[in-house]
């Protein structure tokens, strides 16, 4: 009988694809997996860029107010001016004054032959640029996301991570509170906020809506830390010494970032869709400032005549909530230890052309996923065949 034998470093398992790509990703960090992952994500990385475009053009086109109350007051020469440090932007026109109306007020942009116009979203019957007041309101609706991921990232990581790790009364008091927040209801008390605050700015609304959108982060990364703290490297992290917010911070968390990243681009999204909503209704941010919300409410009643008004706003709304879902979604696979990264072709050529690797594929031949017969064959190995058929002798007839 003889026997074929394999190469010293050939691997012991069969040349599978599993083989393949461990061998691609040997070596790589977790952090280096994760980035790889994530660039792979084909959906997140398009949404990636068209957000990065959308920030661009919308802080960049009809530049923005910094500082003061971004009320309307008179200037030097009688013009209205906003209160505030105003950095300009490329676009010529503002978002609060009233021009002479050009083409009946419809759009002038005109995709054959390309030309953008004068007023390329069309204006208002008051002679207001569109582009201005949706390109303002795009900013207050990213300043609004950006300050609720923020503020609900700190306190749900925090909040969550005390009450996972040290339990006991700690545990139940933080869980209370939390318990008291979640049942506030986050349209009417965001009402109240605005009809006090007499039109509150982005700044106000992100904070608010941060404070009171960090719950259910908090119950997730509680969960998180009640699992992992019984795990044994926090056990061997304690024999070593390591100091409680070590743990926490060293050793714990970074174990939980996954599911902490993915809940925080949710809430970000959301928040997109509950300043809008809050705009709409009038307890929102108001007059002379603008918001995405606030440009429909205000037009609602000219949607048969003129629904360019409409469909601009609308879309960065959409815009802004579907990209934040798609990152969401490409950095929940990228984080997520289950998914299986497929390598390239290229990188299966690479490992594949490795002679341990050959040695093994043609020792072995084909495997049950990669032939049909194999895989039959596969499912009746070690089934009892049938009786072999006794040899005659020589004293039988």
């Amino acid at each position: 009988m003889t026997t074929t034998s394999l190469p010293a470093g050939a691997p012991q398992d069969r040349g599978s694809e599993q083989s393949l790509e461990q061998q691609a990703l040997a070596g790589l960090s977790q952090g280096q997996l994760v980035r790889r992952r994530f660039f792979r994500h084909k959906g997140a990385m398009i949404a990636l860029g068209v957000l990065i475009l959308t920030i661009l053009l919308a802080f960049t086109s009809v530049g923005t107010v910094v500082g003061g109350t971004g009320k309307l007051e008179a200037g030097p020469t009688g013009d209205l001016q906003i209160n505030g440090w105003r950095i300009p932007g490329w676009w010529p026109l503002d978002w609060f004054t009233a021009y002479p109306i050009v083409n009946g007020g419809a759009p002038t942009l005109t995709l054959f032959p390309f030309s953008i116009g004068e007023h390329p979203f069309g204006q208002d019957t008051l002679g207001k640029d569109v582009f201005a007041q949706v390109m303002r309101g795009t900013q207050q609706s990213i300043t609004v996301m950006l300050l609720v991921g923020i503020v609900s990232l700190v306190l749900g990581v925090l909040l969550g991570a005390l009450s996972g790790f040290y339990r006991g009364w700690i545990d139940s008091l933080i869980m209370r509170f939390t318990d008291v927040i979640i049942i506030l209801p986050i349209i009417v008390i965001g009402s109240i906020i605005g009809r006090l605050l007499g039109g509150a700015n982005a700044w106000v609304f992100g904070l608010f809506l941060g404070i009171l959108s960090w719950t259910g982060l908090a119950r997730l990364v509680r969960g998180e830390f009640l699992s992992l703290r019984e795990r044994e490297f926090v056990d061997a992290a304690r024999v070593a010494g390591a100091t409680n917010g070590r743990i926490i911070f060293r050793h714990i968390l970074p174990n939980a970032v996954g599911i902490i990243i993915v809940n925080t681009t949710l809430l970000m999204s959301a928040a997109v869709l509950t300043e809008a909503a809050l705009s709409f209704i009038g307890f929102g941010i108001q007059y002379p400032d603008v918001s995405l919300g606030q440009i429909i409410s205000t037009y609602r009643e000219a949607f048969r005549t003129r629904p360019w008004l409409f469909w601009w706003p609308g879309l960065f709304i959409i815009i802004l909530a579907l990209c934040i879902n798609f990152i969401g979604d490409g950095l929940r696979d990228a984080f997520d230890p289950r998914q299986q990264s497929k390598i390239g072709r290229k990188s299966a050529k690479a490992v594949g052309a490795i002679p341990s690797v050959q040695a093994v594929m043609m020792v072995e031949g084909p495997t049950s996923t990669d032939d049909p017969e194999a895989r039959v064959i596969d499912q009746f190995e070690g089934l009892p065949g049938p009786d072999p058929k006794p040899r005659p002798t020589d004293d039988q007839p």
